[in-house]
C-alpha cells in the first residue's frame, strides 16, 4: 500500500508539472486532433484607418463614378451656355441648274447654269431669357451633383471603416481562439498524464481530448472570417489582394446628442444633396415664366455668289430677328406642370431626408451608449469566466472534481472572451454611426 501511495503522488505531482511547464503543442503517446495552423498568406499591405480612407476616395469605382458625373454636369452648363454666346458659322453651296446655258435679262443673270455660293454668319443672341434660364439651372444641377458626389464620399468612407473595424474585430477573435485552443490542450496534457499515470480516467481523458478538437474547429473557422474580412476590405479600396488593418484607431470624439442633431440638418452630405436639388427644382419653377417671353437675335451674314446676279457678287447684310411665342400647343403649360411636380417631390425627398439624419442620430447616440455599457460589462464578465476557469482547475488538480467542471468553465470563458470582442467591435461601428449620422465623419 505505500508504494501504491507513493506512485500516486509521484504521478500526480508529475501531472501537475506537465500541466504548468510543458509546452501546448508538445508530442504525447495519445495526440489530439490535429492542431490548427495560422494560414500562410502572402505578405498583405497594413495600413492604417485614415490611409484607408484616404485610397478609398481615391480609387474606389463609386468614386471615380461620382467624379466623372460632375464632369458630366459641368460639360452639360458649357451645352447651355452655348445657346446664350454668339455663333460664327460658314456656309458653300454649288448649284447645277439643267439648263444649255445662263439665263440672263439685260445683260444680268437671272438663271445661272452653273452657281457658286459663299457666306459667313454671325449669329448675337441679344436678348434670350429661356436660354439664360437653362444656363443657370445647369449650374445649379452642377452645385448638387457635386453635394452628391460628397455623399458617395460619406458612404465610402463608412463602408471602408466598418469594413476596418471588421477585420479588427475578427484579428481578435482569432486570439481569443488561438489562447483557446492553447488552454485546452493545456488540460489535456495534464488529463492525459494523469491517465497515463493510473490516477486518471478515460472519461476526463475523452472529455478533454474532444476539447480540443472543437476549439480547432472554431479557429479554423475564425482565419477563414478573417481572410474574408481582408480581402472585403481590398475590394472597397480598389486593391488588387486583401489588405490588413493596423489595430490603432483614432476617431474623432463623438458629439452630445443635441450637437449632433443639429450638425445633421448641416453637415451630412446627404442633407445637403437633398437641400441643392430643392433649390434647383424651385428655381426651375420659378423661371417657367421665361417660356413666354419673346427673344431677340441679331445676324450679320458676309456672302459671295457667282456669277452677279441682282444682288452684288460680294456683300453683307444685317438683320435684327424678333420672335414671340404666341401659340405652343400647350407645351409650356406641360413644362410648368412638370416643374411643379418636381419641386413638390424635392421637397417631399428633402424633408424626409432631414426626419431619416435625426432619427439616424438618435439611434446612434442610443446604440454608442448602450454598446460601451456593453462591452464594459463583456470585458469584466470575461475576467470573471477566466477567474472562473482558474479555480475549476485548481479544484480539479486536488482532486475535488472531474474535468467535465473544467471543460465547463473553459467553454464560458472562451464565450465570454468572444463575446468581449465582437462588443468590441460593436461599440466601434456605434461610434462611427454616430459620426456619421451627426456629418462628422469621413
Amino acid at each position: 500500500m505505500p508504494d501504491r501511495v507513493r506512485f500516486s503522488a509521484w504521478a500526480s505531482a508529475w501531472a501537475l508539472a506537465t500541466f504548468l511547464f510543458s509546452a501546448p503543442g508538445a508530442a504525447q503517446t495519445s495526440a489530439p486532433a490535429t492542431e490548427a495552423q495560422a494560414p500562410t498568406v502572402p505578405s498583405m499591405p497594413r495600413i492604417t484607418l485614415g490611409q484607408a480612407i484616404q485610397r478609398a476616395l481615391a480609387q474606389n469605382s463609386s468614386i471615380v463614378v461620382a467624379l466623372e458625373e460632375i464632369r458630366r454636369a459641368e460639360a452639360l452648363v458649357r451645352e447651355a451656355r452655348a445657346a446664350s454666346l454668339p455663333a460664327l458659322t460658314g456656309n458653300g453651296v454649288y448649284t447645277h441648274q439643267g439648263i444649255d446655258e445662263n439665263r440672263s435679262i439685260g445683260g444680268r443673270v437671272i438663271l445661272a447654269r452653273d452657281q457658286l455660293q459663299a457666306n459667313v454668319t454671325l449669329s448675337v443672341p441679344l436678348i434670350v431669357p429661356q436660354k439664360w434660364a437653362q444656363w443657370s439651372h445647369a449650374s445649379t444641377a452642377v452645385s448638387a451633383t457635386r453635394a452628391a458626389g460628397e455623399e458617395v464620399k460619406r458612404q465610402t468612407a463608412v463602408a471602408v471603416a466598418r469594413a476596418f473595424l471588421t477585420v479588427i474585430s475578427q484579428k481578435h477573435v482569432v486570439d481569443v481562439n488561438e489562447h483557446a485552443l492553447k488552454t485546452a490542450k493545456a488540460h489535456f496534457d495534464y488529463a492525459h498524464t494523469r491517465f497515463l499515470g493510473g490516477v486518471g480516467n478515460r472519461v476526463d481523458d475523452v472529455r478533454a481530448e474532444q476539447q480540443v478538437a472543437a476549439n480547432q474547429s472554431q479557429l479554423e473557422t475564425s482565419y477563414s472570417a478573417l481572410a474574408r474580412a481582408r480581402e472585403a476590405l481590398g475590394i472597397l479600396l480598389s486593391d488588387s489582394g486583401p489588405i490588413d488593418a493596423v489595430e490603432e484607431i483614432a476617431l474623432p470624439a463623438a458629439p452630445t446628442l443635441a450637437t449632433a442633431l443639429d450638425e445633421s440638418t448641416s453637415r451630412r452630405a446627404d442633407v445637403v444633396t437633398g437641400k441643392r436639388r430643392l433649390d434647383a427644382a424651385e428655381e426651375v419653377k420659378k423661371d417657367s415664366y421665361a417660356d413666354y417671353l419673346p427673344f431677340l437675335m441679331g445676324n450679320v451674314q458676309g456672302y459671295y455668289q457667282t456669277p452677279e446676279g441682282f444682288t452684288p457678287q460680294l456683300g453683307w447684310l444685317a438683320q435684327l430677328v424678333l420672335t414671340v411665342p404666341f401659340y405652343d400647343g400647350g407645351l409650356r403649360y406641360g413644362l410648368g406642370a412638370e416643374r411643379e411636380s418636381l419641386a413638390v417631390e424635392a421637397r417631399s425627398q428633402y424633408e424626409s431626408i432631414l426626419r431619416q439624419a435625426r432619427s439616424d442620430v438618435r439611434v446612434a447616440f442610443e446604440s454608442v451608449k448602450h454598446a460601451e455599457a456593453a462591452l464594459a460589462s463583456a470585458v469584466g464578465a470575461a475576467r470573471l469566466a477566466r477567474s472562473a476557469l482558474e479555480l475549476a482547475n485548481v479544484a480539479y488538480r486536488a482532486g475535488a472534481t472531474t474535468n467535465l467542471e473544467v471543460i465547463d468553465a473553459e467553454r464560458a470563458a472562451h464565450a465570454a472572451d468572444t463575446a468581449a470582442a465582437v462588443a468590441e467591435d460593436q461599440a466601434g461601428q456605434a461610434r462611427i454611426d454616430l459620426l456619421a449620422a451627426s456629418g462628422r465623419f469621413p
